[in-house]
């Protein structure tokens, strides 16, 4: 599959009527899924077969996204039930499979899922609004959990941070991608 086609078809995805902003809810676009995903199969090789996760899936459009470029489980986690049953609606019409679990992931027993899941994706929330570093928590709980990779979202300005962290944590950090 063509990167455009992906964005394409993720064009249909559908998103929050009424945003919580406690949650920081703003969707992740097409265009910057499409690329993340496509990136993370095409040049990594970590989607296609794999078994991925979705930290704060929301309305699901990265993994709709890892579904459809072929990944062979995948699961999403989110606080806000309301925003699983969108991502349960977009997986109807996209007609892909996956499971959901309604956590709080900052604060999740995640033990079963280590070694189960080999790649995590996620948009985290910045704590722009509320939670100050709660992206570092739920940073910090995705590579607890994957056992190959994590894709994540995050402000440049706090890169630095973020790879400072993947020192400490004993893992490999590298900017895949840097949007203007």
């Amino acid at each position: 599959m063509k990167l455009k086609e992906l964005e394409s078809i993720l064009q249909d995805c559908k998103v929050f009527e009424q945003p919580k902003i406690q949650f920081e809810q703003y969707p992740t676009t097409p265009h910057l899924a499409a690329r993340m995903l496509y990136t993370a199969d095409t040049v990594y090789d970590d989607v296609e077969n794999k078994a991925v996760g979705d930290f704060g899936c929301g309305c699901g459009i990265l993994s709709i996204a890892a579904n459809i470029l072929g990944a062979g489980y995948s699961i999403g986690f989110d606080i806000d039930s309301d925003a699983i049953q969108i991502s349960q609606e977009n997986c109807e019409a996209f007609e892909v499979e996956m499971d959901f679990i309604n956590t709080d992931l900052s604060e999740a027993k995640l033990d079963e899922f280590r070694g189960k899941l080999d790649t995590i994706i996620m948009n985290p929330p910045f704590g722009t609004k509320s939670n100050k570093g709660i992206d570092m928590v739920l940073l910090k709980k995705a590579v607890e959990v994957a056992g190959t990779a994590v894709y994540s979202l995050h402000k440049t300005s706090t890169r630095d941070h973020i790879e400072k962290k993947a020192k400490e944590w004993g893992v490999t950090f590298e900017v895949v991608a840097e949007l203007k």
